[in-house]
């Protein structure tokens, strides 16, 4: 009898004898203190049934439960077998507040540490796990959230720092870049400024040329003038004399006026040909403006007047290295074959210029490229054979390519020199240059000039590019057996312009009979 009054005055939060109990609207009765710590943790509910009650509820105080409280022996006020409060500190393991047993599980499902006894009651069908196999668990995931973090820290600031390296370039690059665009933007307007200078003082002289002419003719028409009316005068004189004698005397006297003077002779002052030096002076520079304009403003261009095509330039400058010297022993001049040149390009002086226009220049002939390329007419199979090559700009290809390189196109590539087998090319980009051969692409560093060499040597397997401008420099060499005849190939991109330089000591390239005389 004495337990089943000890378990109806035990508190089922504290398991001790209830101190101010209360009762809760489901009718299950706690310590007041435990109640209010209790829900302090977390939802109101009841610890038993588990309803949920709504904030502000009131606690009423259970009296007869207080009444039999006080009935009770005072030898029952601390029983033996009441389980002690949950107590923390060292030494001491988490207890459950609702059975005083020890927390052995965790429940997933409310993420709470739960003892044995609420697996039983409570989380029967919950998700459950032991607690130090959860901890565990818990903490390895922790430690990979940590290792992952940390790769991320890492991974950022390799990025910032590379982003920090890849400002530092920019600046660099663009203070660079503008110290030498205003350096050369110096330089053209001194070029122009003397130019100008030059110019009109050439105007100047032939002006006065022309003019110390014209004064020339006015004063001899003007003594001429002077004789005639003195002559006039004479012979008025003579007219009027009464006295025969006198009239026959004078008249043996009287002098005849000069010849006439002819034809009237014309300053040389000619207009159109002051005129015509100062277009020949300023057309190349009105074409490499409009080069790189798109074709609304090329065409705009045009109709306001026509501007003389840019020639070829010279190949022969005043100073030449010694090896330019030596390639040039071995100079071919080459012409563009009409029948291969794609329909986007147009030939001009002569089959030596190509140039890539935004609009087609007709139908396509039988046998020419899809692509935007053109192929020489001339051909080598023995020897060693260099050629020069201007470029107005960049995003062009030089090379070579056997007789079965394809003209049809494939793909989105608007060029195949280098991309197969039978051919080989160097790709002259805006701020790099590519070697392609087989599909396989070298990149290489620095910036040609406009003037580039080729130089091709069958005997040796040699294939070398020159950049020419400012000095002879060597960009890049490919070693191959040739085996079939070789034709220089070009692909250039719109609005770029391409010129074959011959030179007036280059020899022809060989024909085939010169050639098998070689081999024997």
């Amino acid at each position: 009898m004495a337990a089943l009054e000890e378990d109806l005055v035990t508190c089922p939060i504290c398991l001790c004898r209830y101190r101010n109990p209360v009762t809760l609207p489901c009718g299950h009765s706690f310590c007041g203190t435990c109640i209010q710590n209790f829900w302090s943790c977390g939802e109101k509910l009841c610890p038993e049934c588990r309803q949920s009650f709504p904030e502000g509820v009131k606690l009423c105080r259970n009296v007869k439960l207080s009444s039999l409280l006080q009935a009770l022996p005072p030898v029952l006020q601390e029983p033996s077998t009441a389980i002690p409060r949950q107590e923390t500190g060292a030494g001491h393991s988490a207890r459950c507040p609702r059975h005083g047993r020890s927390l052995e599980f965790f429940c997933r499902t409310e993420g709470l540490c739960v003892c044995s006894a609420c697996t039983v009651y409570e989380c029967s069908h919950h998700e459950r796990a032991l607690l130090d196999v959860e901890r565990r668990m818990r903490e390895d995931q922790l430690k990979a959230r940590v290792e992952v973090t940390r790769q991320q820290v890492t991974a950022a600031e390799s990025q910032l720092q590379e982003l920090q390296q890849q400002r530092s370039q920019v600046e660099s690059s663009a203070c660079t870049l503008a110290s030498l665009v205003s350096r050369r933007f110096s330089s053209l307007l001194q070029a122009l400024e003397k130019q100008r200078d030059l110019t009109l003082r050439n105007i100047e002289a032939a002006k006065e040329q022309a003019l110390g002419q014209a004064l020339n003719e006015i004063q001899r028409l003007t003594g001429h003038l002077e004789a005639l009316s003195q002559y006039d005068h004479s012979v008025q004189d003579l007219l009027g004399q009464a006295d025969d004698c006198v009239f026959f005397q004078e008249l043996q006297q009287l002098s005849e006026p000069g010849e006439s003077l002819g034809p009237l002779p014309t300053p040389q002052w000619d207009e159109v040909q002051q005129l015509n030096s100062v277009n020949e002076l300023l057309s190349p520079l009105c074409e490499l403006l409009l080069e790189e304009k798109p074709p609304s403003v090329v065409a705009s261009a045009a109709h306001a007047g026509p501007v003389e095509a840019l020639g070829p330039p010279p190949p022969v400058p005043s100073t030449v290295c010694p090896l330019r010297k030596k390639l040039w022993q071995n100079y071919r001049n080459l012409t563009f074959d009409p029948d291969t040149a794609n329909r986007y390009l147009c030939l001009s002086d002569k089959d030596r210029q190509v140039t890539h226009h935004y609009q087609a220049q007709g139908p396509a002939r039988s046998g020419s490229f899809e692509l935007w390329q053109v192929q020489c007419t001339q051909s080598f199979q023995t020897g060693q054979h260099y050629w020069e090559v201007h470029t107005s700009n960049h995003s062009v290809t030089l090379g070579i390519a056997y007789p079965k390189l394809s003209r049809r196109k494939k793909g989105t590539h608007t060029d195949n020199i280098g991309r197969g087998p039978y051919s080989w090319g160097l790709c002259i980009l805006e701020d790099s240059i590519q070697a392609w051969h087989n599909g396989k692409v070298q990149r290489l560093h620095g910036v040609p000039g406009q003037l580039l060499g080729v130089d091709l040597n069958l005997t040796s397997g040699c294939l070398k590019f020159y950049s020419l401008e400012p000095q002879t420099q060597l960009l890049h060499t490919f070693y191959e057996l040739f085996s079939q005849p070789l034709f220089p190939v070009f692909w250039l991109l719109e609005g770029r312009t391409l010129t074959l330089c011959h030179h007036p000591e280059a020899k022809l390239p060989p024909g085939p009979q010169d050639e098998a005389s070689a081999l024997n």
